[in-house]
């Protein structure tokens, strides 16, 4: 039996879980390039989403988990602790999706460490336009910035990523 004040719970938060609980765990991955740490933030959100007393939007629940997820990462980056600690970026590991396939495995890979290397405020916006396919609008709705920023940073990432892929070659 669901309870009123914790409406995320039992086949609800099974649901949700089930349809994004890897996107989460690819987009705080993709944010902090460690694997072990990702899943530490998504371990974070769905306890977030299992508490949570208010309501969600429906069919906004990605949006809200994304959300979340993305400033947990940042929460993450902007304390003491990832400050002394982390020194440099890790070595990225690919977290596998089912539906690739494995000789598309090593240019992911590349691409990967392309998206890693582009500043923060680039990189989410490449993350969550083309790894999670939310429209311009719904991005901006999820950072907070107006839909031109959105727009601007989509572009300027685009052109920032061909770069690094370019040298790389």
């Amino acid at each position: 039996m669901q309870s009123d004040a914790r409406p995320y719970t039992g086949e609800v938060f099974d649901r949700l879980y089930a349809l994004y609980g890897n996107d989460v765990l690819r987009t705080a991955y993709y944010y902090l390039g460690e694997k072990q740490r990702a899943e530490d933030i998504c371990q974070d959100v769905f306890t977030k989403l299992f508490t949570y007393t208010g309501e969600i939007t429906p069919g906004k629940e990605k949006a809200w988990l994304i959300r979340v997820t993305i400033n947990a990462c940042r929460d993450y980056w902007r304390s003491s602790w990832a400050k002394r600690v982390i020194l440099g970026p890790p070595a990225m590991e690919l977290i596998p999706d089912e539906r690739n396939l494995l000789e598309e495995r090593e240019e992911q890979e590349q691409l990967a460490k392309a998206v890693y290397a582009l500043p923060a405020q680039f990189r989410e916006i490449i993350l969550l336009y083309y790894y999670q396919n939310f429209t311009l609008q719904e991005i901006a709705s999820i950072l907070k910035i107006s839909n031109g920023t959105v727009a601007s940073r989509l572009a300027r990432g685009r052109d920032k990523l061909e770069a690094i892929l370019n040298k790389n070659q």
